[in-house]
């Protein structure tokens, strides 16, 4: 599967890194369905050899369903009743998760390859340190927050003895899965953005101009098959920053006509902007 990131800087030294809500070419179907069910997960445990990873995987998809189709029926409370006093509890304090965050669990195992857009005046070996960064930094954050939330998983099992529905605990639950995936998503954006060659950086290094950037687009369209990752500088990226470029970063105009050309979130985005 090949995955579409934008970067490019919002506010000052803050930059976006989001992933294309669609993507350019969808992967293949999955070769093994998510069990929906404890006997489903324990017939896959015992009808094939897999490797320990495989298994945690499995039971990792299983909570997550399982999480998946809770949220929704608390999403579909009446008003007023107290699954939906929970479920909006549970928007606020996901409005907090941070935007790093949900860019690197955006990268999921099936990314093979990366399609990275940014701004024509930027150097692309700048992008590509970047990128770097965020994988490594997600990779040492995420792998600490992990251990983290899974040694709070016992204290907070403990309020299942109350007459309440123990927000606490799967609170942590979610963020213990959360971060998990986040380690996952840094470990496979380091593996593809250090796996590639210097001739492709080269090639795009400093692109300029519509009829250079045509030119290279073409020769980059053709290597898609075989390299891992490619640099893409756009002009038209260029155009929208600079032109909604201030002093206080990209006004919500700016963001909002970026995120509905190379179809971002819109939220994540502003949450970059808005970051410390």
């Amino acid at each position: 599967m090949r995955a579409r990131l934008v970067v490019f800087p919002v506010k000052g030294r803050n930059w976006c890194f989001s992933r294309s809500v669609e993507p350019l070419v969808t992967g293949t179907a999955s070769s093994s369905h998510t069990p929906t069910t404890l006997k489903q997960l324990w017939h896959k445990f015992t009808s094939s050899n897999q490797h320990n990873s495989n298994n945690l995987e499995l039971i990792v998809d299983f909570i997550s369903h399982k999480m998946n189709n809770a949220w929704i029926n608390m999403e579909k409370a009446p008003h007023g009743s107290l699954k939906n006093k929970i479920h909006g509890l549970g928007l606020k304090l996901l409005a907090r998760e941070k935007p790093s965050e949900m860019f690197l669990k955006s990268i999921s195992k099936e990314v093979t390859h990366l399609q990275v857009i940014y701004p024509s005046s930027l150097n692309a070996r700048l992008v590509r340190r970047r990128l770097r960064h965020v994988a490594m930094r997600g990779t040492i954050i995420h792998k600490k927050y992990l251990y983290g939330s899974v040694s709070l998983l016992p204290f907070t099992f403990a309020f299942s003895v109350l007459p309440l529905p123990n927000i606490p605990f799967f609170w942590i639950l979610y963020r213990t899965y959360s971060h998990w995936r986040a380690l996952q998503g840094s470990e496979k954006l380091l593996k593809l953005v250090s796996d590639q060659s210097q001739t492709q950086n080269s090639a795009v290094s400093d692109v300029k101009g519509s009829e250079a950037e045509q030119k290279n687009s073409e020769q980059e369209t053709s290597n898609l098959q075989v390299s891992q990752w490619v640099l893409l500088p756009s002009a038209e990226l260029e155009k929208l920053v600079r032109h909604g470029d201030k002093d206080d970063g990209l006004s919500k105009c700016g963001v909002s006509d970026i995120c509905a050309i190379f179809k971002l979130n819109n939220i994540h985005v502003l949450k970059y902007r808005d970051s410390v």
